[in-house]
């Protein structure tokens, strides 16, 4: 079964610059697969987020994220949203937040 996944991975790989330029996809297709892929982050997003074990992760967990979202579209370093998430998490879990 991993043989397979890897051969899979692999051939996902190749096929991009395999076809690039042979293939011409239509605004909208191109439109609808970016959307698609910003749907797809925000449910990884959300679900690494909020949800531990099969449940409910806390307040903690998700302000952080939230902390690290506002910093992350302020244009913060990547150092600073890092910590600022990971700040903002520890002091509600500190404070007694779960």
């Amino acid at each position: 079964m991993i043989l397979a996944l890897a051969v899979g991975t692999y051939a996902f790989r190749l096929v991009g610059p395999a076809l690039h330029g042979r293939v011409e996809l239509s605004p909208r297709v191109q439109e609808l697969l970016s959307a698609g892929a910003v749907v797809l982050l925000v449910a990884l997003l959300a679900t690494g987020a909020l949800t531990e074990g099969g449940g409910f992760a806390g307040w903690a967990r998700p302000a952080g994220v939230l902390v690290g979202g506002v910093l992350a579209w302020r244009r913060a370093p990547f150092v600073v949203v890092v910590l600022g998430a990971a700040a903002t998490t520890a002091v509600l879990r500190v404070a007694g937040v779960t």
